[in-house]
């Protein structure tokens, strides 16, 4: 990490060359500089999507939105590049999915079936439900239910990054990453966001909060979880999808309240 501060500032010239110049030869040295944040963001986010999803397509994305945080990031601010752009390639990708399509309608079904299923059998029983009293819920046995856990996976992969409202850049997990100075009247909605949050997570279980921290505070990969709690992928996976279904059921109930002025 201290390298890469080091190597961020000895570039300040080549900064300075495509900002107050328009170098173009300066601005492709920092796209090609900083080329590894494609290549490390689109590979994590690979992990579990479908084979027809081309790891070059993602990429091509990636790149997209690399060539946007080089044109648009301030320098001056002495921020850090790398984390700046490593969110502008991961929404350029994300984006690039949603545009394809590339989640079948039956799977966003399913996945709203569970999360409502989720939302509406915590609230009626205030603690975390069992997967036997969510396949009774659903009314299918517990193994169909993890099947259906594992074809929502590959959605679930983004459902935190997906705008917290359509017109606005704002995600779900910058709420938990990300502290910015923003206007009184956001901060007090995000302020019962974040409790919203807090409040969801610790309604998951001990396996899927280790599973949520690791994924999204210690940035490994899905199959790095793997190793790590001893666990298969598939398993990791249907331990992700239940919680991420049931933030998302927090979240939901949470808009609802804002929604009716509770």
């Amino acid at each position: 990490m201290n390298e890469r501060k080091t190597s961020t500032l000895n570039y300040a010239d080549v900064w300075e060359k495509w900002k107050e110049h328009g170098d173009l030869e300066a601005k492709k040295q920092l796209i090609e500089k900083y080329l590894h944040i494609v290549d490390y963001v689109s590979g994590r986010l690979a992990v579990g999507l479908p084979k027809s999803v081309s790891k070059d397509d993602l990429s091509s994305n990636g790149v997209m939105g690399l060539i946007d945080a080089v044109e648009k990031f301030d320098y001056k601010r002495g921020l850090q590049f790398e984390t700046y752009a490593s969110w502008r390639v991961r929404g350029a990708i994300l984006d690039g999915l949603r545009q394809g399509d590339w989640v079948p309608r039956s799977v966003r079904e399913k996945a709203k079936k569970i999360e409502e299923g989720y939302q509406q059998l915590e609230q009626q029983y205030l603690r975390t439900v069992t997967d036997a009293e969510m396949s009774e819920h659903l009314n299918v046995s517990e193994k169909d239910f993890h099947n259906m856990l594992q074809e929502v996976a590959v959605m679930t992969l983004c459902s935190l990054e997906d705008p917290i409202r359509e017109e606005e850049s704002e995600t779900r997990l910058s709420l938990l990453v990300d502290d910015k100075a923003k206007n009184p009247d956001y901060k007090v909605q995000e302020f019962y966001l974040h409790e919203s949050l807090a409040k969801g997570i610790e309604k998951l279980t001990e396996k899927e909060r280790t599973v949520v921290s690791l994924l999204y505070y210690e940035d490994l990969s899905l199959s790095e979880i793997a190793e790590v709690m001893s666990l298969s992928p598939s398993r990791i996976s249907q331990l992700h999808s239940k919680a991420i279904l049931r933030l998302r059921g927090s979240l939901e109930k949470h808009r609802d309240l804002l929604m009716r002025g509770d």
